[in-house]
């Protein structure tokens, strides 16, 4: 294998040392940290390989991770899509300030405004409040598995009424 070819951090496989990690690179030699012990080798006569699938494309030599890493990044940065454990911290410029306006059918019951970052902020203070209750029953030593999971679907009675009052 030719110096060029390597680079700091890239696994490589020796016959006789197994995986190591390469962790400097001289004009002839390189610095391969091995599970045992560091080595130094010369690439061109010591027989080592990459670890890591690589791809060759027009004159692109990296390793394939890398390689599908970059084209992953860069397609979700052009689509736009964001992460699914992103956390939206602000509502859209367009609602904030905004209300939600409840208008009951009987026009002698008054209206009720919300505040929509009000409303937001109960939503997500219910469903905090739903978990630590499931950490509890989950976490109790009174209950039996049957029950613990009896209380786990606790929606489910809900959504039996809602499911007749559809009927």
């Amino acid at each position: 294998m030719k110096v060029e070819a390597l680079y700091i951090g890239q696994k490589v496989r020796h016959p006789q040392y197994g995986t190591g990690i390469v962790t400097a690179i001289a004009e002839q030699s390189v610095d391969i940290q091995f599970n045992d012990l560091k080595r130094t080798l010369a690439p061109q006569t010591s027989e080592i390989q990459p670890a890591e699938a690589q791809a060759t494309f027009t004159g692109l030599d990296i390793p394939l991770a890398q390689f599908i890493e970059q084209i992953v990044t860069s397609v979700v940065d052009r689509l736009g899509v964001d992460k699914p454990d992103s956390v939206v911290r602000e509502l859209a410029a367009r609602w904030r300030g905004g209300k939600l306006v409840l208008k009951p059918s009987d026009q002698s019951v008054q209206g009720k405004e919300v505040e929509l970052e009000v409303f937001f902020h109960k939503i997500v203070m219910i469903r905090n409040n739903l978990r630590v209750l499931e950490q509890k029953i989950n976490g109790s030593e009174t209950l039996s598995s049957a029950d613990k999971f009896d209380s786990g679907t606790a929606a489910a009675p809900v959504d039996r009424r809602a499911q007749r009052e559809r009927r």
